[in-house]
């Protein structure tokens, strides 16, 4: 078998042989698709790409912010000097802006420097949270692909953009050649029926998603937003809930462009000016003439619904977003805070404040109780200042912080000590990540937040004392989908993905099975080697996977397949977990699923990833009576036609199983056989000079 990443290749002049892809008979696509499509490059002609394919990306605009720094240094160190497109690029200051160290101010002055040496468009800190600029000002825009290197840019999917993270590395790589690589995800329809009742918001509805839904019904998958519920949903409602599918586990949140967008976009370009570069006549005629509607059967691999009619208030916590209440049933538990945030990109915006303003006016915040107001941007306070919410607030004894991150991801002023409670509108209340592990986080909507606030412990605003637990979520994925095949079964059949020079046509090779879910990278690779930057790529060989089997180096062989759970790499971002499974040769992992961070460091390494969730059953049903080994040489080999999108297992017994997955397009192989992302963004840079 043909290592990958061996062989160096010529790109150009390649051709391409696509059977099933005909102009004309056109695959049914979702919005996600769709709009992948329109940012895909190099596609052959007749392609439409679907769920589960590996596709280069030309994002419209990606953004960076505190990490701009070393987006930079990694941009310098693969030889990059000019930045590939300056209109595609923006770099905004809001994670530390409360810090005025020597050794942050530098960092700052850096990245101003080096996007104003490059003519990058620039915000300083203050003037707000990037993902919340990346709106107001139209760099996310409906239709259109829109990533940061940031977890939270599924935030604009609010308004109609497809928004996704990307590491480090991708940013770099973008800035370099204005493109990246992504999968598309399996797609799951979230359908809101009902009406939202009065009172309350999106997050109401995101912490009741993530706790009805909490055994990782969308992990790593896009969502779309469908259903009756939308039209009582405002632009600020679905960015809230947009921004905090991230913490439900998904990598995309995206919302229709509908009336409410529509309107939306109408109020901004009379507030912007008609001389916007971005948000201007002529681009919301063509989005108004152009919407994107999903293809009837197109596919979704999930289906879940929710009833807006049977929400409350409701309250996520403490320290998981999988836990939730009502907040009057917490109310009677009758828990006392120490601290509220109002604050955030998920909470910051104006409609947020003004809620919390009707709640607190005239009102004095509760005795011992610190509350602490940021908005999301230096627009949104100057809009609660003139319209009189902002003195409401600080009329009640809240305190205020400059717009941006801050407290949120425990950092600047306010954060939770131990044995505090705190009660936030933010999106996360991971145990220490709003300060010290011992102290206990809650999640809640501005209204509920502010209320608290003024009583001291956890209550739901006047209207909701006697609300129930009574929220109905439906999961109806499998009565959606019995007895239809999914579009990766029927519809490419017959298709062929052309095989670039240098890429093996195959992958093959004995699986070797490590039967753990939530298999983390400190398992892969140990945390103390981490940091230390003289280890060769055998020592890296030696040490793969002792935290998970000291005995895994001498049960394994190059040119093995590796076999594990689900969640395969989660933990820590960092890319030795990938590289030391390299360094092995190892050449693809499979697994049930994978930490997302996980797949991209792989792919930017040059470690193939496929998810198989069956082929994990059948390996544990095989050996459930077997003796337990953490790793077991199988027998059974697995055969990947790259060509043809087909997995093959031969078990020992003779038994043949097969699966089709999705496409690893020639853009991305090209990855591989450079030797990852740095290597493909090095030869771009030479071919061009």
């Amino acid at each position: 078998m043909m290592r990958i990443g061996q062989t160096k290749t010529q790109l150009k002049g390649l051709s391409y042989s696509f059977r099933g892809f005909a102009t004309g008979n056109k695959l049914p696509q979702t919005i996600t698709e769709k709009i992948v499509q329109r940012f895909a490059q190099n596609l052959p002609e007749g392609k439409f790409v679907r769920s589960g394919d590996y596709v280069t990306i030309k994002p419209k605009h990606c953004m960076s912010h505190d990490n701009s720094w070393p987006v930079a240094l990694k941009f310098m160190g693969i030889g990059a000097e000019k930045v590939f497109d300056n209109r595609q690029v923006v770099c905004t200051l809001d994670h530390d802006v409360q810090n005025i160290s020597e050794t942050n101010l530098r960092k700052y002055r850096n990245i101003e420097s080096f996007a104003k040496g490059q003519g990058i468009d620039f915000y300083p800190a203050g003037r707000g949270i990037g993902h919340q600029i990346m709106v107001e000002q139209g760099y996310a825009m409906p239709g259109s692909l829109a990533v940061a290197s940031d977890s939270h840019s599924n935030t604009y999917g609010g308004v109609g953009c497809l928004g996704t993270p990307i590491v480090r590395t991708d940013a770099a790589a973008i800035w370099a050649t204005g493109q990246t690589w992504w999968q598309i995800p399996p797609i799951a329809r979230v359908n809101l029926v009902g009406q939202l009742p009065k009172g309350l918001s999106g997050k109401d509805i995101i912490v009741s998603l993530c706790g009805a839904f909490n055994h990782d019904e969308v992990l790593n998958h896009a969502i779309e937003f469908y259903g009756e519920g939308l039209k009582s949903l405002d632009i600020d409602s679905r960015l809230t809930i947009a921004n905090m599918t991230t913490e439900w586990g998904a990598l995309s949140g995206l919302f229709p462009t509908d009336d409410k967008v529509f309107e939306w976009y109408e109020k901004r370009l009379a507030f912007l000016g008609p001389n916007h570069p971005r948000v201007n006549r002529k681009a919301l005629d063509d989005m108004k003439a152009n919407p994107i509607i999903p293809d009837e059967n197109s596919h979704y691999s999930k289906f879940l619904t929710l009833d807006l009619n049977t929400l409350s208030p409701v309250v996520s916590g403490p320290n998981s977003v999988k836990i939730y209440n009502s907040a009057a049933k917490l109310e009677r538990d009758d828990i006392p805070i120490k601290k509220a945030y109002l604050v955030s990109c998920t909470n910051g915006r104006l409609s947020d404040i003004h809620d919390a303003a009707e709640v607190v006016r005239g009102k004095k915040i509760a005795d011992g109780v610190e509350f602490y107001v940021g908005a999301a941007s230096s627009e949104v306070e100057e809009a609660a200042r003139n319209n009189g919410d902002w003195q409401t607030l600080i009329d009640s004894g809240a305190r205020a912080l400059p717009a941006g991150c801050g407290p949120c991801i425990g950092l600047g002023t306010g954060l939770l000590k131990e044995g505090e409670v705190g009660i936030s509108a933010t999106n996360r209340n991971f145990k220490g990540r709003m300060g010290s592990r011992e102290a206990l986080a809650y999640l809640a909507s501005p209204a509920v937040v502010a209320a608290s606030a003024i009583s001291g412990k956890i209550v739901a605003p006047e209207g909701f004392k006697d609300s129930v637990d009574q929220v109905s979520a439906i999961d109806v994925t499998e009565k959606m989908n019995a007895g239809k095949k999914s579009v990766n079964e029927t519809s490419v059949s017959d298709s062929e993905t052309a095989i670039i020079d240098g890429f093996p046509a195959s992958v093959s090779g004995e699986i070797v099975f490590c039967d753990a879910d939530n298999l983390n990278t400190d398992g892969i690779y140990p945390g103390r080697y981490t940091y230390r930057d003289d280890i060769s790529k055998e020592e890296m060989a030696k040490v793969c996977m002792e935290n998970y089997d000291v005995n895994f180096g001498n049960k394994t062989k190059p040119n093995d397949i590796l076999v594990s759970g689900f969640n395969f790499g989660c933990g820590s971002s960092r890319e030795q977990a990938a590289t030391a499974i390299l360094s092995r040769g190892i050449p693809l992992v499979v697994g049930g699923s994978f930490s997302d961070i996980f797949k991209r460091n792989s792919i930017n390494n040059a470690l193939l990833a496929v998810e198989l969730p069956d082929l994990i059953q059948k390996l544990r049903s095989t050996f459930a009576n077997n003796p337990k080994e953490l790793t077991r040489r199988t027998g059974w080999h697995l055969n990947w036609d790259v060509r043809k999108s087909f997995v093959e297992i031969s078990t020992s017994d003779g038994e043949k199983l097969s699966w089709r997955i999705g496409e690893l397009g020639n853009s991305v192989q090209s990855l591989f056989v450079r030797g990852g992302l740095e290597g493909w963004v090095k030869h771009e840079i030479s071919e061009s000079s």
